[in-house]
């Protein structure tokens, strides 16, 4: 294989990896195209927060049954809406987080999601790892969503050398053109769920283990 020079080969190989091997949309890529609603979305996108996409999809259909707006969601009572969360990470904060964002967007957005990271942040239980999703999911807008896959890839290949997410996200803002900044997570999520994964990563067919600092440093002795 070619050694790896710029971000349009990385891309180029990931994206036809995981075209090859079909792998499953992420949770939130897949709450937008089944329901088309940039409210659903933003509610999946906070409960996957440190939760794997496989539990909390198993969740969102008694939760869509039992609340589809905001106005919905600021009606419930926290023990209304814990056990339809349980056992979700952190499931109790994320259930007030919940009320209380539905609360906002009812009464300061008029119901509608906002499309600006600034003002997405306002709202409970969003940072700006959710509202760079949001955004460039919901709105395709040009946006880049830092979570631990592309964190820890990122910085596996040495693309970056940086400490947190955050750091990432703007060392990645700095040097890749915009026109991959919406594809960023998709691409890194699904190869970081599927092959490159936290515990156990499976270099053996990992497609760009040659240009992989993390690899390299392993495999040295």
């Amino acid at each position: 294989m070619k050694q790896l020079v710029t971000i349009e080969q990385l891309f180029d190989i990931l994206g036809q990896e995981i075209k090859e091997q079909n792998f499953p949309e992420t949770l939130v890529e897949h709450t937008f195209h089944q329901y088309k609603s940039a409210f659903f979305t933003l509610v999946s996108t906070i409960l996957s927060a440190r939760t794997k996409d496989s539990l909390t999809i198993t969740k969102l259909p008694a939760l869509w049954k039992r609340a589809k707006t905001p106005e919905d969601f600021m009606r419930l009572s926290v023990a209304e809406l814990e056990p339809l969360l349980k056992p979700i990470g952190f499931y109790k904060t994320k259930a007030r987080h919940l009320i209380e964002t539905g609360k906002m967007v009812h009464e300061s957005y008029n119901n509608q999601i906002p499309d600006e990271i600034e003002e997405l942040i306002k709202l409970p239980g969003v940072g700006r790892k959710t509202a760079n999703l949001v955004v460039s999911i919901v709105f395709d807008k040009p946006a880049i969503c830092v979570d631990t896959h592309v964190h820890r890839i990122m910085n596996h290949i040495g693309y970056v050398h940086t400490k947190t997410p955050e750091q990432t996200e703007h060392e990645l803002m700095r040097k890749i053109p915009k026109k991959y900044w919406i594809d960023i997570n998709d691409t890194f999520v699904m190869y970081g769920q599927n092959i490159c994964k936290p515990t156990s990563p499976m270099c053996s067919v990992c497609k760009i283990k040659r240009d992989c600092k993390y690899y390299k440093t392993k495999n040295a002795s």
